[in-house]
């Protein structure tokens, strides 16, 4: 599996704002905290945004917070939107992607392997909510309804 810096940084920019789901979180908040260029975050969030994760809010108190929930968005989500692909071998490209044809791509053990690899490796991200990895890193998201103070000392 392979995961681009690209993936990397928009899964990071998610999961913080999940965290501080439902309220807008700054570019530079978010860039600041997790080390990733402004410029670059800029394309990556309007790349989200344009795929329904993100919504964005002008002015003074702007910027981005979850379109959705954390529980009804997965990390394979995010990483399809701006990867494009999951999970990637070049055994199970199509043979137009990869420039030539494989002598013995529909009998080949190997191919069957990658195949699995990457149905179950999908499995996992397309099941994984961020609500799930803001459990993982030990700190529920805040619920839509209840005010941030209160979801804090109940933290």
């Amino acid at each position: 599996m392979r995961v681009t810096a690209k993936g990397e940084y928009a899964t990071r920019a998610v999961l913080h704002l999940a965290m501080e789901y439902p309220e807008v979180v700054t570019i530079n908040q978010i860039a600041e905290r997790h080390r990733i260029p402004v410029k670059y975050l800029e394309q990556i969030l309007l790349e989200l945004k344009r795929g329904g994760i993100l919504t964005s809010r002008r002015g003074v108190y702007g910027g981005y917070l979850l379109s959705r929930s954390p529980e009804e968005i997965s990390v394979g989500e995010v990483l399809q939107i701006v990867d494009n692909r999951v999970i990637d071998s070049s055994c199970v490209q199509r043979d137009s992607d990869r420039g030539f044809l494989c002598s013995d791509s529909e009998g080949c053990g190997l191919r069957q392997i990658w195949t699995d690899v990457r149905v179950a490796v999908e499995k996992i991200l397309f099941e994984t909510s961020f609500a799930d990895v803001c459990v993982r890193s030990h700190r529920k998201p805040p619920l839509a309804d209840t005010p941030k103070t209160t979801a804090r000392l109940n933290a």
